[in-house]
């Protein structure tokens, strides 16, 4: 993977955090912050596990590559697919080095916890596939997701509607990044459970004497 001036390029794992919150993706990866909690810890531990390039599965119809490194220049992403199984496809595959035949590549993201209500994980499941038809020069029409609660893959159709908002969701991230733009902090229910809550802080940004009422209800217990 050849990726020039690469601090022209995004992380392709950002938009996840970007369509969770716009603010978190900043403070991550515009200001160079991050603080580890239960959530994300686990998560780490499920993704050590898959992301090991060492161990190879392979048949005469199938193999498994872990940990692959992805670009689009398109759209200035980069990144690492957790899985990506290729199964022959002699009509319609790409020619993949050290490997006869021709393969079509089928993406898996690896997640802690169960399916969300939003499509933050599918973009970025739809950005990895996006990364590999570029790539490859091949369509990849569909990929999964696996959670560890569920323990089992949840197939994910790459549609026009979700291409569409993976590309106007990273062309969004790529204008913030260009801009150094953090976005304002805004109080919803979610953001009790990110990890970015203490360096966020977003109950104090409400209105004038929020601070000192911040201050006074969450630190002078």
């Amino acid at each position: 993977m050849m990726v020039e001036n690469s601090e022209d390029y995004i992380m392709l794992s950002g938009i996840q955090h970007f369509e969770f919150c716009q603010r978190q993706w900043a403070l991550i990866h515009i200001e160079q912050q991050w603080n580890e909690n239960k959530l994300t810890f686990e998560g780490s531990l499920i993704h050590d596990r898959v992301d090991d390039p060492f161990i190879v599965e392979s048949s005469a119809e199938r193999f498994v590559s872990r940990s692959v490194p992805v670009v689009s220049h398109r759209l200035k992403l980069y990144g690492i697919a957790d899985v990506v199984e290729f199964i022959k496809s002699p009509s319609n595959g790409a020619a993949i080095l050290g490997h006869e035949g021709l393969w079509k590549p089928y993406p898996i993201e690896y997640k802690h916890g169960k399916p969300k209500e939003d499509d933050c994980d599918i973009l970025q499941l739809c950005a990895q596939a996006i990364c590999l038809e570029e790539m490859l020069n091949i369509p990849i029409s569909e990929g999964a997701m696996y959670y560890h609660k569920t323990r089992r893959r949840q197939k994910i159709k790459f549609d026009e509607t979700i291409r569409n908002k993976t590309i106007e969701t990273a062309k969004k991230m790529y204008s913030f990044f260009s801009a150094g733009i953090t976005p304002a902090a805004v109080y919803v229910k979610k953001c009790d459970n990110c990890s970015m809550f203490d360096i966020c802080l977003p109950k104090m940004n409400y209105k004038p004497g929020s601070v000192e009422k911040y201050i006074k209800n969450n630190l002078i217990e």
